[in-house]
């Protein structure tokens, strides 16, 4: 079994109208999660992120995509969450414009590499990026 250590500050905290929230900090890197338990398209989750945040999550690294995972694991969140990974054109790209240098695609899996339907990009609970179907409501992730 393979282990990370890295040294962090992180704060979790939990409002009663169902968001969920961490912060990691190390050095001057600074990584705010929010988790909202509304069930939106990937479109309008989208949206909300852009309006009350700033926009759905990239995840650029192993580090980020565990403390993502880390806060999908309740029993009230949907099997996987949106993310802000999209197919467009003949590529996937993250919608706040950094570059998709880390990919977490599951070994062997095929079905990301030219999507005709699946063209959003999700994290599963158990820590692979799916493409799945972008008018399915799923829980999601801002930052």
């Amino acid at each position: 079994m393979e282990r990370i250590l890295f040294t962090a500050l992180i704060l979790i905290s939990v409002s009663t109208n169902g968001l969920y929230s961490s912060l990691l900090t190390y050095g001057i890197f600074c990584f705010n999660l929010m988790v909202d338990e509304v069930k939106k398209t990937w479109e309008e989750a989208l949206e909300h992120c852009r309006e009350t945040h700033t926009d759905l999550t990239s995840l650029n690294s192993e580090t980020e995509r565990r403390l993502a995972l880390s806060e999908i694991q309740h029993d009230r969140i949907t099997k996987r969450v949106w993310i802000g990974l999209r197919f467009l054109g003949d590529r996937w790209l993250w919608v706040d414009g950094d570059p998709l240098v880390y990919e977490a695609w599951p070994e062997g899996d095929q079905e990301h590499q030219c999507p005709l339907r699946k063209r959003c990009g999700a994290l599963t609970k158990e820590g692979h990026w799916e493409n799945w179907d972008c008018e399915e409501k799923l829980h999601f992730i801002c930052y």
